[in-house]
């Protein structure tokens, strides 16, 4: 029986998710989209704004409190359910991805290929409605999605039209998919790991990342990361094969989870002793990537041209303060600026853009290298974390690729500075989908950097000396947990 706390947070956070999804329409106050409804009062946008940041707070608050509570995994996701539908039914916050799927959707669905063309053909195919949707951004830029997402869009819009609104509700049902999957897969990660799976589902899946940079912005992570988790529990359970070929499918959805089938394509793969059964599993999950690849690209009829420079340059297009490599370039350009050397700030911060996305390879390499079956969340988990901060630009959601894995892990699961910081996550980003920190913001960027970078390499100092012999999780395995082997020797066969 959930406690009285467990019921006054849920309490607490349904009111904030009602308020911000209340609010919104007139918070937004969007030229384009008129939404399905139109709150009454407040009347002024400001006002609206002001009570949408007060729901935020209480959802945010309530999430806090909820991981002293910790009820049943059962009652969590009843919780979960309850934060998120009244998101699922408001208008895109916090960005407007939603509609540039829809274009590209649009395109696809209209006999053309999103890889060669950008939403502006949609003026020439007399949907300009919905290319005013589209960020001006964004309107001349090819699809950087994988095509079975594309293909789902192409789906929607076969179904609703070219009616924005029931696009953007459809398109969101694939975003709570991707929850449910999440709520289905990280606490068999957690029991994998023998941690608490009630604390997983508390980090994750209730997370203000997720109910807010997710759900309620829309944004496709939520259903990779869904189907990437999915792909790692069943691996950890013992069909590795299976596990490779579900990550090959997230990866259709955004490339990143084609991580997944790496890390545990090379750590099953080590564990087969002897040098044949190991090229022959090597040589095996190769195939599977490639045919789960190969049938959606067919599938979806767009060629092997969704395979592009795109997928990796549109990224770079934009220049966040909160980037890592744009916020040292820029604090570098100000430093010698104030010392009386003029450089390009641009140029530099592309130089060290450059250098960091070096050493996150670098980094990534020596994870593969080290990777083995009990390592698999840990190291899998960091390397998209990573790769989350040192790509061109480090928006808050794209961390829930790691954090959907490492939430799983005991030393995460009992990180006060980590739920602090998704708990700040959460306002980031404006409504509007600006980023809240602008770019001469960057030097305290920096700062704040640095205090984490100190912080983490202090804990993990503090940690080292304590981890021998403890199992996967960071601690004494929870009973009943299913013991993650690092010998694999029916990888082949038991699949």
């Amino acid at each position: 029986m959930p406690s009285r706390l467990t019921w006054s947070c849920a309490l607490v956070g349904t009111v904030g998710s009602l308020l911000v999804a209340y609010a919104a329409p007139r918070a937004l106050a969007d030229p384009v989209v008129r939404w399905w409804y139109e709150p009454s009062a407040p009347a002024g946008r400001h006002a609206s704004l002001a009570l949408l940041y007060v729901g935020m707070a209480l959802l945010v608050s309530a999430w806090l409190v909820l991981g002293r509570a910790l009820p049943s995994p059962r009652a969590l996701m009843a919780i979960a359910a309850l934060w998120a539908l009244p998101l699922a039914l408001a208008p895109p916050l916090f960005s407007r991805d939603l509609y540039s799927y829809l274009a590209q959707g649009t395109i696809l669905h209209l006999g053309h290929n999103p890889y060669h063309s950008a939403p502006v053909l949609l003026s020439r195919l007399g949907r300009q409605h919905v290319l005013d949707a589209v960020s001006s951004f964004w309107r001349h830029t090819t699809a950087p999605y994988g095509p079975l997402f594309l293909g789902l869009i192409s789906l929607v819009v076969g179904v609703t039209g070219a009616h924005l609104v029931a696009g953007v509700l459809l398109t969101r049902l694939l975003g709570l998919a991707g929850l449910a999957l999440l709520v289905a897969a990280v606490p068999r990660l957690a029991r994998a790991l023998g941690t608490d799976p009630r604390r997983a589902l508390w980090l994750v899946a209730l997370s203000p990342l997720v109910t807010l940079e997710l759900i309620a912005a829309g944004h496709n992570d939520a259903l990779m990361v869904g189907v990437l988790a999915l792909g790692i529990a069943y691996a950890l359970d013992g069909r590795p094969l299976l596990g490779i070929a579900i990550c090959a499918l997230a990866a259709t959805i955004k490339v990143p989870a084609l991580a997944g089938a790496v890390f545990i394509a090379v750590a099953w793969t080590r564990a087969e002793s002897g040098a044949r059964p190991r090229r022959r599993l090597a040589l095996t999950a190769a195939a599977i990537v490639a045919a789960v690849l190969g049938v959606v690209t067919l599938i979806a009829g767009v060629g092997v041209s969704w395979i592009s420079t795109s997928l990796f340059s549109t990224p770079a297009k934009v220049h966040l303060a909160i980037t890592p490599g744009t916020a040292i370039g820029y604090t570098l350009s100000s430093l010698l600026r104030d010392v009386g050397i003029h450089t390009s700030a641009r140029g530099l911060e592309d130089a060290v853009g450059a250098v960091v996305f070096g050493v996150t390879a670098i980094a990534g390499l020596a994870l593969l290298y080290r990777v083995r079956i009990s390592t698999l969340v840990a190291s899998l988990g960091g390397f998209l974390l990573i790769v989350a901060a040192g790509g061109p630009a480090a928006w808050p959601w794209y961390f829930i690729w790691g954090l959907a894995l490492v939430g799983a892990m005991r030393g995460p699961q009992r990180s006060i500075a980590l739920a602090v910081a998704l708990s700040a996550s959460a306002f980031v980003v404006k409504p509007d989908g600006i980023l809240a920190l602008p770019l001469p913001s960057a030097p305290a960027v920096v700062v704040v950097y640095l205090g984490i970078a100190a912080a983490a390499w202090w804990a993990w100092r503090r940690r080292a000396g304590d981890a021998g012999g403890r199992p996967p999780g960071g601690g004494a395995r929870a009973p009943g947990a299913a013991p993650v082997r690092e010998s694999a020797p029916s990888a082949l066969a038991g699949t």
